[in-house]
């Protein structure tokens, strides 16, 4: 079985290119895959391994400075949900393009589950998806409002054409693991929202922890690995991904007639050329011999 830890933490690195050798380097011993971000202000990914190689990778991460209080999220697969293990530098570790933006000043009041059920049943709150239009496609909580971005980069300016939409409203906001939350809550706090929460470990935590017959989410959460999108008790879901434009897609999406396998779907028949299109034909190609060698292709 191999353990998933999904983990982010704001912290102030003053030299993170020094910290990414050892991570790398300690992850190949270990037989841990996955993706680290490290920026000036933290670290942000999701690893998978055997429990000794988690730990170990955990364990160094808390050593990193001002990460002695790191929090994580545990799932499980049956099979590895990662090709290899990349640790990147970044300017953010999740990107929001805001200078000012500094989650360990103050962020929105915490929830648990339960106390986010509660919330979510008053009239004056408004609840705020703050993923991107492609994540929120296959699930979200009942009620919340979509902005419709591609990215996180463009939630400010849909809260700026927007705000007036909640004048006189508590605002509730979520996303997967929590960690643009720390950041989108700041970011409304600073713009003069005077009550701002978020579903702490977000909706990871929440699909974990909350009983099928009582959650308010309807649908799948989408995970940014090979499992796709997860659903209550964090059980992979039925989802697979394109592997041209990497949205999600539902076993009815591939019996559409644009599905091509490993070349197009139906959101992104018009994105790419026939060149490109030639071009992923080859990859699917090359990854299929690569299979009945028993290796791996980088592109899988």
């Amino acid at each position: 079985m191999i353990t998933i830890a999904a983990l982010y933490h704001f912290t102030r690195f003053p030299d993170p290119a020094a910290l990414r050798g050892p991570l790398q380097d300690l992850a190949d011993a270990r037989g841990v895959r996955g993706s680290l971000l490290l920026a000036t202000e933290g670290i942000n990914g999701t690893i998978a391994g055997d429990r000794a190689g988690i730990d170990a990778m955990l364990a160094h991460i808390r050593a990193l400075p001002g990460c002695a209080d790191l929090e994580h999220k545990e799932s499980w697969s049956e099979a590895m949900p990662f090709g290899r293990m990349k640790v990147k530098l970044k300017r953010e570790i999740v990107t929001m393009g805001q200078p000012d933006i500094d989650p360990r000043a103050r962020v929105g009041h915490y929830l648990t589950p339960q106390e986010w059920n509660d919330l979510l049943a008053q009239p004056d709150v408004a609840v705020i998806d703050t993923r991107n239009d492609y994540e929120v496609e296959i699930g979200t909580f009942r009620g919340a409002i979509d902005p419709g971005t591609r990215s996180f980069r463009e939630f400010p300016q849909w809260w700026e054409d927007n705000k007036d939409r909640f004048h006189n409203k508590r605002v509730a906001m979520f996303c997967t693991g929590g960690i643009r939350c720390e950041k989108s809550t700041n970011y409304l706090l600073q713009q003069g929202v005077s009550e701002v929460y978020h579903l702490k470990g977000g909706i990871l935590k929440y699909l974990e922890e909350m009983p099928q017959d009582q959650s308010l989410w309807d649908g799948e959460c989408y995970v940014f690995d090979q499992r796709v999108s997860v659903g209550h008790g964090l059980v992979p879901g039925p989802y697979d991904s394109c592997h041209a434009c990497r949205r999600p897609i539902s076993p009815a999406d591939k019996a559409r007639p644009e599905y091509e396998h490993g070349v197009q779907c139906h959101h992104c028949t018009d994105e790419y050329s026939e060149a490109d299109r030639a071009r992923f034909r080859e990859r699917m190609r090359q990854m299929e011999l690569a299979e009945k060698r028993g290796t791996r292709h980088l592109g899988g």
